[in-house]
């Protein structure tokens, strides 16, 4: 990681407590001098282990977390937490690259994946990201996967597909996910396209016009409760 970055201005999360999980003694310590440089409250374990014994006493705002730690691996502690009903917003933090092991990461209940090496700048705005995310109660809807700036239909990594995309309809997607509810104006063509192509794959989604304004992403499994 590098670490000369410093910032001027405080991030919209001052004073939010984070948890950084590493076994790499060297970089939780670089993690933790940046995020407090940036204005975070930070608590640091150096273990998966160490890890829940904190969130049993003290509730954090979000959780920086190394997939890969002696003991119990990150993305087991991970799916321990969300089977708990645990929702912290996590940042997962990897040197396994390629798409299979950010979707592993994201079904297994990170809000985010960022590979190593990596500037902190990055990390802190992923992590402003994913708490605002969970501030403004957004959540991706059932089947659907946004990693590598890539969308993938499936629950799990072993079935999970590209979603095939042109740069309109992507772009338009990721709209209408950030979050589900935003209504957004769009090509009719576009619009019509990406609808046939959900249709297909997620017959829980579904895009409907919203006269004069635009269009507007359902999950129907959740729009009638």
């Amino acid at each position: 990681m590098h670490t000369n970055y410093r910032h001027n201005t405080k991030p919209f999360a001052m004073n939010k407590t984070i948890l950084v999980v590493d076994d790499d003694e060297v970089l939780n310590h670089a993690i933790a001098h940046g995020l407090r440089d940036t204005g975070f409250n930070v608590i640091s374990a150096t273990s998966a282990e160490d890890a829940a014994q904190t969130l049993a006493r003290i509730r954090v705002d979000g959780i920086v977390l190394d997939r890969m730690m002696t003991g119990m691996d990150g993305l087991t502690f991970l799916q321990d937490l969300r089977a708990r009903g645990d929702t912290t917003p996590v940042l997962m933090l990897t040197a396994m690259t390629g798409s299979e092991n950010a979707i592993a990461g994201l079904t297994g209940g990170a809000n985010d994946y960022l590979g190593k090496p990596f500037q902190l700048r990055e990390l802190v705005l992923r992590l402003n990201n994913i708490l605002s995310r969970n501030d403004n109660a957004t959540v991706m809807p059932n089947g659907l996967i946004y990693a590598d700036d890539e969308f993938f239909v499936g629950n799990a990594p072993e079935n999970a597909r590209i979603l095939m995309l042109s740069a309109e309809e992507k772009k338009l997607l990721q709209h209408l996910t950030s979050p589900i509810g935003n209504i957004v104006p769009a090509s009719p063509m576009v619009a019509k396209r990406l609808r046939t192509k959900l249709n297909v794959v997620l017959s829980n989604l579904d895009i409907i016009t919203v006269r004069g304004q635009g269009y507007k992403l359902i999950d129907q499994t959740t729009h009638n409760k």
